[in-house]
């Protein structure tokens, strides 16, 4: 039989947090963020769950033929844009949005041969400091791309740095207020944080929001909130099974390195799931964990392919008993993934994403 791990998607826990982002933001538009293989669901396994989005945005060429094969007829938008002239040829034959953060870009789109013209998302770096055009330029960009009789409409887009913090979206909306007035054309600022966070102010919710984090079940802004506060589901879960059990007694040591200890006898379970499945190896000691739906911790140090985990608290468990490293277990129960993440010094976007290859992948009915 397979070695029992396994990651299950959660169609309907996706339709669920699509829906709370709407509900956000009732006269905007929802574009469904699904780069990095839909943070690692997979783009194919998301799509039932996603598919009542406006539009989806994601940044690579092949994820977008990915979503043209699945029957989607609707907005993809390339959150990137391209990256060599011959990029345009797929976004006309694919009919493809894509973003417009330099000059490059647009000496390329005006190069490029179409019948029909293209709509374009001109980007400005009010802050965030990574893409776009600055302040004081972005009004010459917008005049010279909109004279391309290669672009259509044009969407005004800017991206926040701080909407899941204490510094806050202010400084970055004034100055894209600023930049932009008077200037014709919809507008996306809001990512997942700024639409559940900051979207009573319009201007946030624009005409389109860009959630992706919390369309997969985390919280945007945790640890300040978490996903049930924000009534979000998990739309990943990763379990495995109970390989073996142990005794310890009192001096006993679990793992490499010998960092944990046993100051009294202990029973311990070995489950099979590792670094080389994609679990964070900085998790130890201490980590969130279920065990048949009961929260208990992981013991000494992360394995390539096995963790210890503390059955104190499941004295019933044994051989083949469930365990759930993040998301929903059989009866139930949910570990929040930003649990697992916090354990581990990161964030959940980094989790979901690394799932690894050998890992095998269910959705759930």
């Amino acid at each position: 039989m397979p070695r029992p791990i396994l990651a299950t998607i959660y169609p309907e826990a996706l339709r669920h947090n699509l829906s709370r982002m709407r509900q956000a933001v009732p006269d905007a538009k929802v574009w469904a963020v699904v780069k990095a293989n839909a943070y690692g669901h997979g783009i194919e396994r998301a799509y039932e769950g996603l598919r009542g989005a406006d539009g989806f945005a994601l940044l690579d060429l092949q994820e977008a033929e990915r979503v043209r094969a699945l029957g989607w007829r609707g907005p993809i938008l390339l959150l990137e844009g391209v990256f060599e002239p011959r990029d345009l040829e797929l976004c006309s034959r694919l009919d493809l949005w894509h973003t417009v953060h330099c000059d490059e870009q647009i000496d390329m789109l005006a190069a490029h041969k179409t019948q029909r013209p293209h709509r374009v998302f001109l980007k400005m770096n009010s802050g965030m400091n990574r893409l776009g055009f600055a302040a004081q330029r972005y009004r010459a960009a917008w005049s010279r791309l909109s004279a391309l009789p290669q672009a259509g409409e044009v969407t005004l887009i800017t991206h926040f740095s701080d909407a899941d913090g204490a510094r806050g979206i202010a400084h970055q909306l004034e100055a894209f207020e600023t930049a932009t007035d008077g200037l014709p054309g919809e507008r996306s600022v809001a990512n997942s944080a700024a639409t559940l966070r900051h979207a009573i102010d319009a201007r946030v919710r624009g005409d389109w929001v860009r959630p992706g984090i919390a369309v997969y079940g985390s919280a945007p802004d945790f640890p300040e909130h978490d996903a049930a506060h924000w009534d979000l589901r998990p739309g990943m879960s990763l379990t495995a099974r109970l390989l073996a059990v142990q005794q310890l007694a009192a001096g006993d040591t679990v793992g490499y390195g010998s960092s944990f200890t046993a100051d009294a006898p202990l029973t311990i379970g070995i489950a099979a799931c590792g670094y080389a499945d994609g679990y964070p190896r900085h998790c130890g000691t201490g980590a969130p964990v279920l065990v048949d739906g009961v929260r208990t911790r992981l013991l000494g140090r992360v394995s390539m392919d096995m963790v210890a985990v503390d059955l104190t608290p499941v004295p019933g468990a044994g051989f083949g008993s469930e365990v759930t490293l993040w998301g929903r277990a059989t009866n139930g129960a949910v570990l929040p993934i930003d649990d697992v993440a916090r354990a581990a010094g990161t964030i959940a976007y980094e989790l979901m994403c690394a799932v690894a290859q050998r890992v095998p992948f269910a959705v759930a009915d």
